[in-house]
């Protein structure tokens, strides 16, 4: 029974995990990092409570596929006409600037470690690295997405706590009295939200996390039992929390009081940022940084590019059934378009890497409370059967993270605009 259990456990791991390494990216290498360096420590608290307040509204993704076998995007169809066609416009409006985002940040870092071998610019590296992502996902599709990004996952929690392990047995290495900015600074709760836009992420990736959920029912033939899905869950979701402070402490025991600013260029960014972290820690890391951040990178850049194709695939479906004869065309051809947005915008906006990303995660902050009534709704719905439906505790987490997110969505537009 024991061994029957744990090869339970074991066939369930996967979607949790592609959920951390789709989640420890720009959140992580580039608005954590940001965190640090300009207010030290200051925002563990806000790292920690929006992680909180999201908690719920993730958790239902790999919830609802448990209970019904669909994913979200079959959930969004039941419970009302409006809902799914408003789901497909935001993430049109979003989709292609994320992958846009993701990218040029992994074209930064890879025309950094890669700089010995060829001379390429980032725009050329986002071509390269989209056409190899392309491949790896014509030829192996989710099995091998699955199983690069258990690999990813494990290099970049090793390299990285090597880094953090470093940078804590050298100290601090600003000025002790520099003093941090006032948090109600108009430029702070601009950078603020931005930081809990995509912390850990877009609440609309727990749809993408229950199309892993299914295709890893698909992948192994095993229905996973509503524990076995949310060990899964939970293990990638603390995963991403912790890699979340490392990056913030890597930031402040590294850049904070330094006086050093990180540029908008991805490249002069992912340049600058490895190259500090050298100096400091030593010559000895420089290809430690570099290969952590390029896999946290590359990890992310994978997950999204598979992603938005099948989101918007199995939408086309739920609204129109006949396009399931074209199944994996639809994919492709919907791969394929997004691929061509995202590099136009990228060589369009080369040079603005932190307006690029703070419009992403402003987006994403204001859409969450939407996202996050929508998650609510489908996992109280009556053909939901009730031992699958979150307890009490989790039911008030969600009544307050949902009262949070309105709030401060609110505030936000009230602040900025009136």
């Amino acid at each position: 029974m024991t061994d029957n259990r744990f090869q339970g456990y074991l066939q369930s791991l996967g979607p949790g995990l592609i959920l951390a390494g789709t989640s420890i990216g720009v959140s992580h290498v580039v608005q954590s990092t940001r965190a640090g360096a300009v207010f030290g420590f200051g925002l563990v608290g806000v790292i920690l409570l929006v992680n909180v307040i999201k908690y719920p509204f993730f958790e239902f993704g790999p919830r609802y596929a448990a209970a019904t076998g669909e994913t979200l995007i079959e959930g969004y169809q039941r419970i009302g006409r409006w809902i799914l066609p408003v789901f497909m416009v935001l993430t049109f409006l979003t989709m292609f600037t994320i992958q846009a985002g993701v990218t040029i940040v992994a074209a930064g870092l890879a025309a950094n470690l890669f700089r010995d071998l060829a001379d390429l610019s980032v725009p050329v590296w986002s071509v390269i690295i989209l056409a190899v992502i392309a491949a790896l996902l014509i030829i192996g599709r989710y099995p091998w997405l699955d199983k690069l990004m258990k690999g990813m996952v494990v290099i970049l929690g090793v390299s990285t706590l090597v880094a953090f392990v470093a940078a804590v047995q050298h100290g601090g290495m600003g000025d002790p009295a520099f003093q941090r900015p006032d948090l109600l600074d108009g430029t702070s709760i601009v950078f603020v939200v931005a930081l809990a836009g995509w912390m850990p992420s877009a609440i609309e990736i727990s749809v993408w996390h229950s199309l892993w959920s299914v295709e890893r029912e698909k992948q192994t033939g095993h229905r996973p039992t509503l524990r076995e899905s949310l060990f899964d869950f939970n293990f990638g979701y603390m995963f991403t929390v912790l890699y979340a402070l490392v990056f913030l402490s890597l930031g402040a025991l590294v850049l904070f009081g330094t006086g050093e600013q990180l540029p908008e260029s991805s490249v002069a960014f992912t340049a600058s940022f490895i190259n500090l972290y050298t100096s400091a820690l030593g010559g000895w890391s420089w290809t430690l940084i570099a290969v952590a951040t390029f896999t946290t990178m590359f990890s992310t850049t994978l997950a999204v590019t598979d992603a938005f194709p099948r989101v918007w695939r199995r939408s086309i479906e739920c609204l129109r059934p006949e396009s399931k004869r074209m199944h994996g065309g639809l994919y492709w051809m919907i791969l394929a378009v997004t691929c061509c947005v995202a590099l136009m915008i990228i060589f369009r906006f080369t040079g603005q890497l932190k307006v690029l990303i703070d419009f992403a995660t402003t987006l994403s902050f204001l859409s969450a409370p939407l996202y996050a009534y929508i998650n609510y709704r489908v996992i109280m719905a009556p053909h939901v059967p009730e031992a699958y439906r979150p307890p009490l505790w989790l039911r008030i987490m969600s009544w307050v993270g949902l009262f949070s997110l309105s709030l401060f969505a609110v505030g936000f537009v009230t602040w900025r605009f009136f």
